[in-house]
């Protein structure tokens, strides 16, 4: 029976499914076959997985992109998958928006200069973080084992298709102008690149500390890495949350993020967010999200590792973990800091006879509740 094909049946309600359709994604997607009876009304879609995007390939790498275009509902944030072989680089280059990135496995190398010429260049492994603020020039280089790595940009209209590229830029510029700009000559342009390179191969650089440039201005005032996993988490019942905003993390002056790591069976416990939308990148195992969107309307969704998903600002919501192993994720904000509102809290802050009679349960139930955030439950 456990193998058999997902019926879109509850009970004596349903009936058989149509004779062509994807068995693998109902399977995947339990919760929008067979919703729970408490969905209600419309809700747009909050989910979209990087493996059903377009897939951009280049000699050394590739990357594929979650946008506004793909998931309409996110206006706040886009995000990016890269991947990248020993050596390889993602260009110099500089965009509008802030770039927040995660390193998912590998290590690299990355670099950066700011409006007064002050530098940053360090290697970022597993688990960590970096952030390059708007209009900065920076590069990204795969160390021997390869990189691969998460970007989130603080706009959902964002492409990373759309960017500045310093070839790309130079292709565009007569190069007489580029000779009298550096007091070059003619001659030693004849190589120069005719188009963008964006993505391409190169050799794994030299150890960090001969590949150093010393700029006369210093070194950038706040840096631009951050070791996520090398934060203490704060230990719930159900799991672990490590969060990384302005308040330990300087630079991300546009982008807040937490960790959050759910043991089997436990919850991201029943919340919302008080100042912005978020958005979602499922890193390992599977669960479900259930959102609330006032006016009786609700709908449930379904995550694995690769999806993304998105909570408008204000909505309710809790995400479980269905799966045998931990479930991990990454929660993402267009804020300087993280700021939830737990719904467990505010009922035990609140005077316990006005919860009581609004929800109509026992008053000691109410009394029993803890005062401070679980998260994870």
């Amino acid at each position: 029976m456990a193998n058999r094909d997902p019926e879109p049946r509850r009970g004596d309600q349903g009936a058989a499914p149509l004779a062509g359709r994807n068995v693998e994604l109902e399977r995947q997607n339990p919760d929008l076959l067979v919703p729970p009876t408490t969905d209600s009304r419309l809700v747009p879609n909050l989910k979209f997985s990087f493996s059903q995007a377009h897939t951009r390939v280049e000699k050394g790498g590739w990357t594929r992109e979650v946008t506004m275009r793909d998931l309409p509902v996110a206006t706040q944030l886009a995000g990016v998958q890269f991947g990248l072989e020993p050596g390889a680089y993602r260009e110099i280059h500089w965009h509008q928006e802030s770039e927040w990135a995660y390193m998912l496995s590998g290590s690299a190398r990355i670099s950066a200069v700011d409006h007064e010429g002050r530098n940053f260049i360090e290697d970022v492994q597993a688990g960590d973080l970096w952030f390059f603020p708007q209009g900065i020039p920076h590069h990204i280089q795969a160390l021997q084992d390869g990189a691969q790595f998460l970007l989130v940009f603080n706009d959902g209209t964002f492409s990373e298709n759309n960017t500045f590229l310093l070839s790309d830029f130079f292709a565009h510029v007569p190069k007489p102008v580029l000779a009298k700009n550096f007091g070059w000559s003619m001659e030693q342009l004849d190589d120069l690149a005719q188009r963008e390179k964006y993505i391409f191969a190169g050799t794994v650089p030299p150890p960090l500390s001969t590949d150093r440039v010393v700029s006369p201005t210093g070194d950038v005032p706040r840096s631009f890495k951050h070791r996520m996993l090398a934060q203490t988490p704060q230990h719930f019942r159900g799991g672990t949350v490590r969060i990384a905003d302005s308040t330990n993390f300087a630079a991300s002056t546009t982008t807040a993020a937490a960790l959050v790591e759910v043991e089997p069976g436990g919850m991201r416990e029943l919340h919302w967010h008080p100042t912005t939308d978020e958005w979602q990148y499922y890193i390992s195992g599977r669960g479900r999200m259930g959102v609330f969107a006032a006016s009786a309307a609700a709908r449930t969704f379904d995550f694995q590792a690769g999806d993304v998903g998105y909570v408008p600002f204000a909505y309710g919501h809790y995400i479980e973990n269905t799966g045998e192993e931990p479930l991990v994720f990454l929660e993402m904000f267009r804020h300087p800091r993280f700021e939830d509102i737990s719904v467990m809290q505010w009922m035990a802050n609140t005077p316990h006879e006005v919860v009581s009679d609004t929800i109509n349960v026992s008053r000691s139930l109410i009394d029993a509740l803890p005062q401070h955030k679980q998260v994870v439950i």
